[in-house]
């Protein structure tokens, strides 16, 4: 008997859209169930392979913690993961969808900011006139802490961001910000403009795996492989 599969897939969206279409290019018809809020589906004639539908982050953790064995989701999303976890997953393949940049935008009124060195020298200013840091909303702190530190920028802080970061300048809660984009359109809509040399991240879609799970997807892999 063949060893049973879990993949998880993106539960909503063009990225659950984009990823049953991979699947289903290399002969992997993923059965849906008729139920509107059912999160399980099946692969036609392969009933030893069972599919998860979960929020991207969450395919993150469930890989490190084994409970899946191979999934789709961000490479953004993989390396924000803490470094045990991201220990314990393989980056498979890149795909060619959900590509997006994590990127730092700040207002479109500071004209005499363009380049993170002159964000060096706002932060001091803010230091010194204000006696605090300058604010950095965000929902990636790893990657900005990561990104900012390696850049020469010390004298911020980190303000995690619950949704809709590009309205947190313009309410008070930050002075910039940084955030995932495909086009950049939200962000110009929101008076925001990224600096010319603000790009954190380039991220994609990834097929991973469970590093203990390897052996056993062998024969999925062989499928996924032949491009």
């Amino acid at each position: 008997m063949k060893e049973k599969i879990t993949i998880g897939l993106p539960s909503k969206g063009r990225l659950k859209d984009k990823a049953i279409f991979f699947l289903n290019n290399f002969g992997l018809e993923i059965l849906l169930s008729e139920k509107e809020r059912n999160y399980f589906g099946k692969i036609k004639n392969k009933p030893n392979i069972n599919i998860v539908f979960l929020h991207a982050k969450e395919i993150i953790q469930r890989l490190g913690d084994g409970t899946l064995d191979t999934g789709i989701s961000g490479l953004d999303l993989l390396n924000e993961s803490e470094k045990n976890l991201r220990n314990k997953i393989y980056i498979e393949m890149r795909l060619n969808f959900g590509n997006a940049n994590l990127v730092v935008a700040v207002p479109n009124d500071w004209i005499d900011v363009q380049t993170i060195a002159d964000l060096e020298e706002v932060s001091f200013d803010i230091r010194n006139k204000s006696n605090r840091r300058l604010r950095v909303a965000t929902k990636y702190p790893n990657l900005t802490n990561n990104f900012l530190i390696s850049k020469g920028v010390t004298q911020y802080k980190i303000i995690p961001s619950l949704g809709a970061t590009e309205t947190y300048p313009f309410i008070g809660s930050s002075e910039i910000i940084t955030d995932i984009t495909s086009t950049g359109k939200t962000l110009a809509d929101n008076n925001l403009r990224i600096l010319k040399d603000g790009l954190i991240l380039k991220s994609t879609a990834c097929l991973l795996i469970s590093k203990r799970s390897k052996n056993k997807l062998k024969n999925f892999l062989s499928l996924i492989n032949k491009i």
